[in-house]
């Protein structure tokens, strides 16, 4: 048994003061997270899918065409004393945290001691698909810190705790399922890594059959939404499948890549330790199965992130190994970590003012020959998109303000604000109160749910918008403005503001043809 090691029974045998310590290090590592992330993630502005998450949850329900209601619903909480990108962005820093304490528990279960739990804390911290998730708020935001817990108590089942915990992991399996789909492939993988080994007696009970009702009882109410809504989600993953993804090299190696491949170190480790210890090889299988199937799907890179914890947990114990017989290596493998992340730091949390961040991007790109975006930009002085995309928004809802507050009065009464995504509307949506605009309308994911909002359309401003397509369907149809960002992804830049005034087909009516579930946003 793993609790067999050497490491294990010499920490059986420590003071009362060093299994302290060990026990501590968890709790330590997540406050000094939540710390950096607190103080790291508040700057730039609200990423178009925050936005988007905070109207969301504006209008409540158990489901959304893109999304289950969990981040919606914390999302708009966050802002219910008034708009603060701090109070969003520390539910990241405070998850994060929850996932880099799991991480050092997971080094501590498997047998691991002090040294293997900073590794493990430190390499969960800096990843840099790992802070992302914990720098802005997001479905992966939760899956961190829920994916490695499934498995923490699963590996505890395992190792002889009483199978009733099925329970508790199919409640966690539910509210995971709740923020992101995703969790249904881990899940599978999981069972899957079960079923080829030994270990698979430990569903063979009803405690687990248990924990499969309550995890499908707490996402019923959703899988029924979307069901009752035609499956929106699919519609949408159909409608983008293969858009904007890195088709070379192989999903397996891009993880390397985004993982940093000096950190990925440790978590390959883990990988080979999982299959080198046979009480442990299913959650080498489960890893194997997920990238398995998130390859065959095409999956973005970036959907794999939350299982890693669970391996760097793993590849800490090998390295403490190592490193107990070369006691100099207890200091340099922390500092080490510490040299690999700092330079991949400004491009996964915004520490940098956005013009030094543009300036440390484009010198990277010419020392590296670096590609830092999927999709064309109109120059090297684009921000990576996660950046981009998180300013200008108030910017823009101003000049869309000023386009609705000239109008005469008799127009501004009747006019709809009508824009070509989710981003541009929730923008509106958000910062348009102070101005006095009236709720952004648009065809993309849920605003098309919620539909024309009685408005006829017969004076419509059209933000981002297609001159020749609104003189087919208006009267007359003029770009009275263009809104410029410098920073902006080419999608949202050069945005044409055209004021349209008598369309021919009512809004109502034209709704059903301005269905647009999809993230692909057109590219300029």
């Amino acid at each position: 048994m793993l609790l067999d090691r050497p490491i294990a029974r010499e920490r059986a045998r420590g003071s009362e003061a060093a299994l302290a310590l060990e026990r501590g290090v968890p709790l330590i590592a997540a406050a000094v997270t939540l710390l950096l992330h607190a103080l790291a993630n508040p700057h730039y502005g609200f990423f178009r899918d925050e936005l988007y998450f905070i109207i969301c949850g504006r209008h409540p329900a158990i489901g959304y065409v893109d999304q289950p209601p969990i981040v919606p619903l914390l999302s708009a909480f966050s802002q219910a004393f008034g708009i603060s990108l701090f109070a969003l962005r520390v539910i990241p820093a405070v998850f994060a945290a929850f996932s880099v304490y799991v991480a050092a528990r997971l080094a501590l279960e498997l047998g691991g001691g002090v040294f293997a739990q900073i590794v493990a804390a430190m390499v969960t911290l800096f990843s840099p698909e790992l802070i992302t998730a914990g720098m802005r708020f997001s479905p992966d935001t939760l899956q961190v810190w829920l994916w490695p817990l499934i498995a923490l108590y699963a590996l505890r089942i395992a190792k002889g705790l009483h199978p009733r915990w099925w329970l508790w992991v199919g409640f966690l399996t539910g509210v995971a399922g709740m923020a992101k789909y995703s969790v249904a492939f881990f899940i599978f993988a999981l069972i899957g890594g079960l079923l080829l080994t030994p270990q698979r007696r430990i569903m063979a009970n009803r405690w687990f059959a248990g924990g499969v009702l309550i995890a499908l009882a707490i996402m019923a109410p959703n899988i029924w939404w979307q069901v009752a809504h035609g499956l929106p989600m699919l519609q949408l993953l159909r409608n983008d499948y293969g858009k904007y993804l890195m088709e070379w090299p192989p999903l397996p190696i891009q993880q390397i890549i985004v993982m940093s491949p000096l950190l990925s170190i440790v978590w390959i480790a883990g990988l080979v330790y999982f299959f080198k210890h046979r009480e442990l090889r299913w959650l080498g299988w489960t890893y194997a199965i997920l990238i398995t199937i998130m390859t065959a799907l095409k999956a973005k890179n970036y959907y794999p992130a939350p299982v890693y914890p669970i391996l760097i947990a793993a590849g800490a114990l090998p390295i403490e190994t190592w490193a107990s017989k070369r006691p100099a290596w207890k200091t340099a493998v922390p500092a080490l970590i510490l040299l690999f992340a700092i330079p991949s730091l400004p491009f996964v949390m915004p520490i940098l003012p956005i013009q030094k961040e543009v300036a440390y991007q484009q010198f990277v790109t010419r020392a590296g020959n670096i590609k830092f975006h999927v999709m064309h930009v109109k120059s090297s002085a684009t921000p990576i998109q996660y950046f981009a995309d998180m300013t200008g928004w108030p910017e823009l809802t101003q000049t869309v303000a000023q386009v609705y507050n000239d109008l005469p009065d008799a127009d501004r009464a009747q006019a709809a604000i009508f824009t070509s995504n989710f981003g541009e509307a929730s923008a509106i949506d958000l910062y348009g109160k102070e101005y006095g605009l009236p709720p952004a309308l648009s065809g993309n994911n849920n605003y098309w749910i919620w539909g024309p909002r009685g408005y006829t359309g017969n004076v419509t401003i059209d933000v981002n918008g297609d001159l020749k397509t609104d003189l087919k369907r208006f009267k007359s149809a003029k770009i009275v403005t263009v809104f410029h960002n410098q920073y902006a992804m080419p999608y949202e830049d050069n945005l044409p503001i055209i004021l349209c005034r008598g369309i021919k087909t009512p809004l109502p009516k034209l709704w059903p043809q301005l269905k647009d579930y999809s993230y692909a946003f057109k590219e300029l």
